[in-house]
């Protein structure tokens, strides 16, 4: 029998639970939890009820940010054979793990040290730890021996990496020639460095697609969540990632309905979407995390948090529907991650009927299919 991992929410999951994957007996089911959100709480209990049905003789292990923060909850539930708890003390280990054999996300660090009111991840993954440079080096060269053809650094917070960021992006590509494509995780703006930003401006290597944690785009509302950045330093990140190379697109992180957001505070957000312009916005209606700050705060009644969530998505939707528009016709480079479906170095998805997965090269865009582009390497 095989063994299976289910990772739900970050990329940080997926390389631990395909990491774990290759250590468990045959017949065993590994759940990776998240607890980012409430929905992603119900997520995996949804995803551990479905592999108890799917695979009724296999053995489940849960683990994960969930489980850290509920390990009772999660070891009551009948579907569950044992629950996996983390050292969240522990050194950060360099775990890595490859998507359809051609993409490989490492993990270079984990844990927080900030303390976002709406968080509760600290909570369950402790403080920052990163891997130390050469543990990451010889990670990343395993996964170019595997056949990996994009490497992917994750983590928590990956921008409070020890010695900055942009140093270890920079040792990676020295010591590794092989290292043909080097993407980065979601990023906090406030944290990209000097050194990360010669590589964004020269480096045809690092991919530009630039993912940022602003999560709102009014400063009272920013204030109150414990962000470290302002709204117009957002603005002038972005403009700095684009000036440096004007081919980078721009992805974010934006929470709809946070405790005390008044309508023209989430104006505010709805207007940063073309401000800085995002073409891949993830949007997450306030969910209120057990022992969190802002739980404790007046809340948005939910129906309202709801609205806004569906108006940020809506125009974020529209505006990434114009992006893609506006790239048929041009030629984007693209490594394809399965045999039909390829990813720009832009982070857009391209559907090639002439490529097989693995394959690397320059597409011709000729048209849209919804949310993949149509390509032609002839």
């Amino acid at each position: 029998m095989s063994v299976e991992a289910i990772a739900l929410g970050c990329r940080l999951n997926f390389a631990e639970a395909e990491a774990m994957r290759g250590t468990e007996a045959p017949g065993t089911v590994i759940v990776n939890s998240c607890a980012v959100t409430n929905e992603a709480v119900r997520q995996t209990r949804q995803a551990i009820r479905r592999a108890r049905r799917d695979r009724p003789e296999a053995r489940i292990v849960v683990t994960g940010c969930a489980v850290q923060l509920d390990a009772e909850g999660f070891r009551a539930m009948p579907e569950v054979d044992e629950i996996r708890l983390r050292d969240d003390s522990a050194p950060a280990i360099p775990t890595a793990g490859l998507l359809h054999k051609v993409k490989s996300f490492v993990v270079v660090q984990t844990g927080c040290d900030h303390r976002c009111t709406f968080c509760a991840i600290w909570q369950a993954r402790g403080p920052s730890r990163s891997v130390q440079y050469e543990a990451v080096r010889d990670a990343v060269w395993r996964e170019l021996d595997r056949g990996a053809k994009e490497i992917v650094l994750t983590g928590v917070d990956i921008t409070d990496y020890d010695g900055g960021l942009g140093l270890l992006c920079h040792r990676l590509l020295r010591d590794l020639p092989g290292l043909a494509r080097l993407r980065l995780s979601s990023l906090d703006s406030v944290e990209i460095d000097g050194a990360l930003m010669e590589l964004v401006a020269g480096e045809p290597r690092l991919m530009p697609h630039f993912h940022l944690s602003l999560q709102a785009g009014d400063d009272l509302v920013l204030k109150r969540m414990k962000r470290r950045h302002s709204r117009a330093q957002s603005v002038e990140t972005v403009a700095a990632i684009k000036y440096a190379r004007p081919d980078a697109t721009i992805g974010a992180d934006l929470i709809a309905g946070f405790p005390t957001e008044s309508e023209e505070a989430a104006l505010n957000t709805l207007r940063l979407l073309d401000e800085c312009d995002i073409v891949a916005a993830h949007v997450f209606p306030f969910s209120p995390r057990a022992n969190t700050p802002a739980a404790r705060m007046p809340q948005v009644e939910r129906e309202i948090v709801k609205a806004r969530a569906a108006r940020l998505r809506a125009a974020a939707e529209a505006r990434r529907s114009a992006w893609l528009d506006s790239l048929v016709g041009t030629r984007q480079p693209f490594l394809m991650e399965s045999d039909m479906i390829g990813r720009g170095d832009n982070d857009a998805p391209i559907r090639l009927a002439n490529a097989r997965r693995g394959d690397m090269g320059i597409a011709t865009i000729t048209g849209r299919d919804g949310g993949h582009l149509i390509g032609t390497t002839a």
